[in-house]
């Protein structure tokens, strides 16, 4: 099976945003359609039990911040990062003081301090991604339910541990704790790959440093559709598979190939996430896209100074609109098809969500919730990842969740 850029930056080869799998319908087009059930099959293959299907599942860590570390192969000295390692400008810090002067303030430079002092004690080879659960002074003791724990709250999800575990005690003796997901390899930081079937058997063992891999492990053997679901999940991808042969390949690969189609919808499409509503009717979800999109661009008339400008963009709105309107039976179709996807997906998620390690909650003003991890990430055979993430569940969390820093 070969997957078509569900990462975003997949042309240098490196992790900085990861794709939604129904957004590929969006984003490839025609191919990137075909991809997204093709893979989707070979979850269901998976989980189904069939053992000829090579799939690596990852959980996808609510961890922040976001840390790179490794030995620069230019110069051999060993640097820590964030996500603008691998900017045209990048930010490398070998020194306390390059973190002071590339990030100054606190948060951020007090991560990257710890990183720096601690990282090296791994004998990372290469460049290692990962997320930063906790550092020591993150860690809480509550109780829960009845229960001890210790807790921490990286992001929006609060990760609770019982206090007497094995585990616990680890990451009580630790300064830090990071989840690394990715690898990079190569002569240069510009021309370095990722692989995401990372391995950190290698990794020297440390007290100072609790780090552990995303795989997603299944150690009761419970995470397998019943036939029942199996045939639920096939009838799914069946009628999708049927839909998508409906829609002209001009449509889609022509929403693919305009930036401005692209973004306008993927944006309206965002709008409806953000405020945790599901898109039910498509037909009135192609109406809402039109007007919201004639609004936007009706403002950037009027924001016009001079008469040219005005006239090119009156011209761009008109086509714009046009294309929408004359396609709008094929856009809802497109919708509907994104949908089918969606449901196949989160009965992967929710499947897989059924086997937990540590304990997943959200804080709310009268004490703790249980909820689901942030997500799931699928690596198929040939290295491309993407993600399942139940979008509304999470970014409606996201918004409305108190954060550990509004205790």
């Amino acid at each position: 099976m070969k997957f078509i850029e569900f990462l975003t930056e997949s042309k240098e080869g490196k992790n900085v945003h990861l794709e939604h799998l129904e957004d590929n319908v969006l984003n490839a087009g025609v191919s990137g359609a075909r991809d997204a059930i093709n893979f989707l099959r070979s979850l269901r293959d998976m989980l189904a039990g069939h053992t000829g299907t090579k799939m690596n599942v990852t959980t996808k860590w609510d961890g922040a911040p976001a840390i790179f570390a490794g030995v620069n192969p230019e110069n051999g000295k060993f640097f820590v990062g964030t996500k603008s390692v691998f900017a045209k400008n990048a930010k490398l810090n070998y020194t306390d003081d390059d973190i002071d002067a590339n990030h100054p303030g606190s948060g951020l430079n007090e991560k990257l301090k710890l990183a720096l002092a601690f990282l090296p004690k791994l004998g990372i080879k290469g460049v290692l991604q990962g997320d930063m659960m906790f550092s020591k002074g993150d860690i809480e003791h509550e109780t829960i339910d009845g229960e001890d724990y210790i807790i921490f709250q990286p992001n929006t999800i609060v990760y609770a541990v019982p206090t007497k575990s094995k585990l616990a005690q680890a990451m009580l003796a630790a300064q830090i704790g990071v989840v690394f997901h990715t690898s990079y390899s190569g002569k240069t930081l510009e021309t370095m790959k990722a692989s995401f079937n990372i391995d950190i058997s290698h990794l020297k063992q440390t007290k100072d440093v609790w780090f552990r891999d995303a795989s997603f492990t299944d150690a009761s053997g419970s995470a397998t559709f019943t036939e029942q679901e199996t045939a639920q999940i096939t009838s799914i991808l069946a009628q999708a598979g049927r839909l998508f042969n409906t829609i002209p390949a001009l449509t889609l690969n022509r929403i693919a190939a305009s930036e401005t189609y692209l973004t306008q919808i993927k944006t309206y499409n965002n709008t409806k996430v953000r405020e945790g509503q599901a898109i039910r009717d498509t037909r009135a979800h192609v109406a809402g896209l039109i007007s919201w999109v004639e609004a936007k661009m009706n403002k950037e008339v009027l924001a016009a100074k001079k008469a040219d400008t005005k006239q090119k963009r009156i011209k761009e709105k008109n086509e714009v609109i046009r294309f929408y309107r004359s396609n709008a039976s094929q856009l809802k179709a497109i919708f509907d098809l994104m949908n089918m996807i969606v449901e196949a997906k989160l009965m992967v998620v929710r499947k897989l969500e059924t086997i937990r390690s540590i304990g997943t909650f959200v804080r709310t003003d009268d004490g703790f919730r249980i909820t689901a991890p942030e997500g799931f990430v699928a690596v198929d055979h040939v290295g491309k990842a993407l993600k399942l993430v139940d979008r509304l569940e999470f970014s409606h969390k996201n918004f409305t969740a108190q954060k550990a820093w509004d205790k």
